[in-house]
């Protein structure tokens, strides 16, 4: 288990492929009796996504908001060789390893802007959380948020930290705000930023950063394409991160001025 309590389980039985995620997640049994969503590492985006997804669901957590619990999940070779259908046959053959699970909050229903409730608070956490990491998929056509127990759940944070994509360019990233903030679903809500700020400020200290990134699997950030070393690309995430929050006052000028 990770410092931050992030449990390893084992997938026992694929149960369905969801076919409404791009990169074809699936749900999963595993060996703790729990059902999961798993994201593969096999898939599109590959395990940058897991990073951006694992990075962007525990800051969530450390600000307060409801995020459903993210485990690691290995994958073996058994599931391909009895799997019918050849596109998940070769998600799964290019998967076996450790992947990204998400438990499954059964029965939760998709957020939608016209007729659920969210506060002040939560919203501008989540619209901050969301200009911090650059995330682009919190869109009212594609909300990546649930209703379940009559609360808010953030959920699908694979699209973030898209300056991993090009080592090469990357620091280009560290001054740059985030303009798309103004197709955020939330940002109609989002009228408590001062306070979501401070809380922010308050959660994601240096400490809690470095243990954060400190939990991305070292085979994740191994990467025969890519010109930096593990240790270099935690040290480009904690830099990315900091440099964000102290620019959290432009972004929310920019929110604001977008809202």
């Amino acid at each position: 288990m990770s410092s931050i309590g992030i449990r390893t389980v084992n997938v026992v039985q694929y149960l369905k492929p969801l076919r409404e995620g791009g990169s074809l997640p699936a749900i999963v049994q595993a060996d703790d009796g729990f059902l999961y969503v798993l994201k593969f590492r096999g898939a599109g985006q590959g395990k940058k996504a897991l990073i951006a997804e694992l990075l962007g669901g525990e800051l969530a957590r450390a600000i307060g908001l409801k995020v459903p619990e993210l485990v690691f999940m290995n994958l073996d070779d058994s599931f391909s060789k009895t799997e019918p259908d050849e596109e998940i046959q070769d998600l799964l053959k290019f998967s076996v390893g450790l992947n990204l699970g998400l438990h499954f909050l059964s029965s939760a229903i998709t957020f939608d802007p016209l007729v659920s409730q969210v506060d002040a608070l939560t919203a501008s956490k989540v619209v901050l959380l969301d200009s911090l990491i650059s995330n682009i998929d919190r869109t009212v056509k594609n909300t990546n948020l649930l209703q379940w127990s009559k609360e808010l759940w953030v959920i699908d944070h694979g699209a973030s930290f898209y300056f991993h994509h090009n080592w090469d360019h990357w620091n280009e990233h560290l001054t740059r705000t985030f303009p798309l903030v103004k197709d955020h679903v939330l940002l109609p809500f989002a009228t408590a930023f001062a306070q979501a700020q401070s809380e922010l400020v308050a959660a994601l200290t240096e400490e809690k950063i470095n243990e954060i990134i400190a939990c991305i699997p070292e085979d994740w950030l191994e990467n025969t394409n890519d010109a930096f070393s593990p240790d270099e690309m935690r040290a480009a995430y904690a830099k990315y991160l900091q440099a964000k929050l102290s620019m959290l006052h432009q972004l929310i000028k920019e929110a604001e001025h977008a809202r």
